[in-house]
């Protein structure tokens, strides 16, 4: 029987909690354990409080022969080390920056093409106008 040391999801939607447990390695990932072998909090602020372990189950079990999975053997290394890493502070809040006010350039810009279009419009007039009187 090829043992694993594996977790357990647990909790509910957006609030995960893991058990690390040590289960048959043709089980579904929440069927039924050998044992429980300790926790993980991933929503624990503090990331030494995070993981709890039994290791003196954890190195049992691995002396018999059980292999954990990539996720636990990367926390029983941070576990086995004390080294958890630092909590990341979050950026401090600025105020939102003021939405700019239309310039007045592009409203001189509109009026001008408006002129433009109205004088466009008059020189036609005018030019068939000046035709009439010539003849």
């Amino acid at each position: 029987m090829a043992v694993r040391i594996r977790m357990k999801r647990l909790g509910r939607r957006h609030r995960p909690f893991y058990r690390i447990c040590v289960i048959d390695q043709r089980k579904q990932r929440n069927g039924k354990s050998i044992e429980d072998i300790g926790t993980y909090d991933p929503m624990i602020r503090d990331k030494s409080q995070r993981v709890s372990l039994n290791m003196e189950r954890v190195d049992y079990w691995v002396s018999v022969g059980a292999q954990p999975s990539e996720n636990v053997q990367a926390l029983i290394k941070k576990v086995k080390l004390n080294k958890f890493g630092a909590v990341k502070t979050p950026p401090p809040l600025t105020a939102p920056k003021p939405l700019p006010e239309p310039e007045p350039e592009v409203a001189a810009e509109a009026e001008s093409t408006e002129a433009a279009a109205e004088g466009a419009e008059e020189a036609p007039a005018e030019a068939a106008a000046e035709e009439t009187a010539a003849e």
